[in-house]
């Protein structure tokens, strides 16, 4: 990967609907050395997709919480992630160190749905208990 292919990636990331011809009039190449560049970035894996970044709080999301939660022995990873890919609510979510198995970062409309999501995740049959924090503010992001 060269400076051309950086500053490529670095506008598809802040303009992923730029056209090849917009993009290669910044990084000076045609548009067909554009769309060569970046099928070898996606053969490669470098580029593993594109997607649209929705504003939460413009859809009515605007309660946010991050969720701890605590898994029955054994529960593998591949469990947590099956259940958690069914609530749409689910921002993100990552195993972790420490005493908790999972920590999971949701958005809601407000707190009645937060607290709706947060029971439905603890009746999942893998999990046995869940510590939440309510997001007040956001300082960084």
């Amino acid at each position: 990967m060269d400076e051309t292919d950086r500053l490529l990636l670095a506008r598809l990331g802040s303009d992923g609907r730029a056209s090849y011809a917009e993009i290669g009039l910044q990084v000076n190449l045609s548009a067909t050395a554009v769309r060569r560049r970046i099928d070898r970035l996606r053969a490669r894996g470098v580029v593993r997709g594109f997607t649209v970044v929705l504003d939460p709080a413009v859809l009515g999301w605007q309660t946010e919480a991050f969720v701890e939660v605590y898994c029955r022995e054994r529960t593998a990873p591949e469990e947590i992630l099956a259940s958690l890919r069914q609530f749409p609510e689910v921002v993100a979510a990552w195993t972790v160190t420490g005493d908790p198995d999972a920590l999971v970062h949701l958005r809601a409309a407000d707190m009645r749905h937060l607290e709706a999501v947060i029971e439905r995740i603890r009746r999942e049959p893998g999990v046995q208990r869940s510590r939440s924090s309510v997001v007040l503010s956001q300082l960084i992001g």
